[in-house]
């Protein structure tokens, strides 16, 4: 099996190396992988997103460890679940949203409440290392979900924006930027014939490089979405683009 972490945490504070100290006293040799640990902070919507974009590309047997918990240490619960062929581990405050979607079907859910299966008084500011990291590598190990506690049913939290229909046109709006300053929209990539925003008309390109230079330009882009763009330019920058901005797709 492998292990993928999500996190907010950065690298400066040792947090992610503590987590997987902890992974490797349990489970040592198993493969850990870093997803991302620059999700902006307390931002769960993103790392919802990230971790929709990019599990697939994983193993099957994967467990997933996504811990983005501004509620660290409140009464929301710490969970874990199977999805098809992956685990997910984390706080239940939407951070699975994305992925539960694009499952037919319930997940099997679990609340993380076996004191044996965590580190010895885990920390309230620290569920990440002291019990998602040993609920993860204990998965790893072949740790049944059900040893670890009781099931619950899983409960959509986040208030994602849904795309529109208008006549012709399908009307999402911009939900992420990358760090090359590309706006990921929440419109599936499709046959496109062009987009619309802010009264301009956008052309569709087939990668980046074939975009216009110094204009603002869309794509498929590798998360799954359309994307605006400025080719070898930060988009975000040079337009002044901001989260939940429209725009408007046509076939």
């Amino acid at each position: 099996m492998t292990i993928a972490l999500l996190t907010d945490f950065g690298t400066q504070d040792g947090f992610v190396g503590a987590m997987k100290g902890v992974i490797q006293s349990i489970n040592p040799g198993v493969p850990v992988i870093d997803l991302s640990h620059e999700v902006q902070p307390f931002n769960v919507p993103e790392g919802a997103l990230l971790l929709k974009a990019h599990y697939r590309y994983f193993p099957p047997g994967t467990v997933f460890v996504a811990v983005v918990d501004p509620g660290v240490g409140s009464e929301r619960k710490p969970i874990a679940m199977r999805l098809g062929e992956y685990f997910f581990v984390g706080p239940d405050n939407g951070i699975f949203d994305l992925v539960v979607r694009e499952f037919e079907g319930p997940p099997s859910v679990v609340i993380l409440e076996n004191k044996k299966l965590q580190l010895p008084k885990p920390n309230n500011t620290f569920h990440g290392r002291d019990i998602f990291a040993p609920a993860g590598a204990y998965i790893s190990r072949g740790v049944p979900l059900e040893e670890f506690g009781r099931s619950i049913e899983y409960k959509c939290r986040l208030n994602f924006p849904e795309v529109r229909r208008e006549k012709e046109c399908l009307i999402g709006q911009i939900i992420h930027f990358d760090r090359f300053g590309n706006a990921i929209t929440n419109i599936p990539c499709g046959e496109y014939s062009h987009a619309e925003f802010r009264g301009e008309k956008l052309k569709i390109a087939p990668y980046f490089q074939a975009g216009d230079k110094e204009k603002l330009n869309a794509v498929c882009g590798s998360f799954g979405f359309m994307e605006l763009f400025v080719p070898t330019e930060s988009a975000r920058e040079k337009f002044k683009l901001k989260e939940g901005e429209e725009v408007c797709f046509l076939a």
